[in-house]
């Protein structure tokens, strides 16, 4: 991705949205924090989240292990040639895969990110076994104007 700064990727993200078949569609309150190592190379994802959700959920909430929360450490690798590429090889869950920042919306003084769309994907032995798109912002909650622009600033990325 062009002129992308790992640096103004830093911190906390909501998931406002997302495609991926193999989570659960009622988990909500997903969290990550980013967090640079030393010599901006690799980074922490604290991936947080809950589900599923007590609404249409009743009966199975509350013997959901991640009910309450849940934490799961994922470990990027940025490319050490290009680190503002916005690849990465990223860790977790068991498995490596590439996670691209295919967009980036910057916040209205220029100093950061206010939303970003992640792309990943994983294949073995030619079947997909998973494929990600993350709409990611800073705030919690988007308003209903904002979160219809996201999936076509995917498609364009």
């Amino acid at each position: 991705m062009n002129g992308f700064d790992v640096e103004k990727y830093q911190g906390r993200w909501y998931e406002n949205a997302f495609h991926d078949w193999t989570q659960f569609t009622e988990v909500y309150d997903t969290t990550l924090d980013i967090e640079l190592s030393g010599d901006r190379t690799k980074w922490l994802d604290d991936f947080g989240l809950k589900g599923p959700s007590p609404v249409p959920n009743p009966r199975s909430w509350d013997k959901s292990p991640v009910a309450n929360g849940a934490h799961y450490f994922l470990y990027g690798k940025l490319d050490p040639s290009d680190p503002n590429s916005g690849v990465l090889q990223e860790t977790g869950f068991g498995v490596s895969f590439p996670n691209y920042i295919v967009d980036v919306q910057k916040s209205a003084d220029g100093k950061g990110y206010e939303e970003a769309i992640q792309f990943q994907c994983l294949e073995r032995g030619g079947v997909r076994v998973f494929e990600g798109i993350n709409f990611l912002s800073r705030s919690p909650t988007l308003s209903p104007e904002r979160l219809p622009r996201l999936p076509p600033r995917a498609a364009q990325g």
